[in-house]
């Protein structure tokens, strides 16, 4: 059996997997911590809709904006991820979303 997890990827190559609940988007104290100066503390949050098996952004109303396929969001407005979207937290943070299948190893290869 296999899972398909979500990931953020940056232009860099690096993956960040969103998980199944809220994670919080920003320089400080988030699960998801950015360094530049255009993200705020806490910038936004990316939530799981178990309902709908989707992965929604919404922007805290931050200074320089969250941005997907190059649309600032308004804040406090949740946007539904697609695969394929280019999602940009200030001015030069962009990741592009991926599903990838992850399979499981078998209990005999442990």
């Amino acid at each position: 059996m296999s899972v398909t997890s979500w990931f953020l990827v940056s232009s860099s190559g690096t993956r960040h997997r969103l998980p199944r609940e809220m994670i919080f988007v920003g320089r400080e104290d988030c699960e998801l911590m950015l360094q530049s100066r255009s993200v705020d503390k806490q910038h936004a949050v990316i939530n799981y809709d178990p309902t709908t098996d989707e992965h929604l952004v919404k922007d805290l109303g931050s200074l320089n904006g969250t941005f997907v396929n190059d649309l600032r969001i308004p804040d406090q407005t949740y946007i539904t991820l697609k695969l394929s979207d280019v999602v940009r937290f200030g001015y030069d943070i962009l990741f592009s979303t991926r599903a990838i299948q992850l399979f499981p190893i078998r209990k005999e290869f442990l």
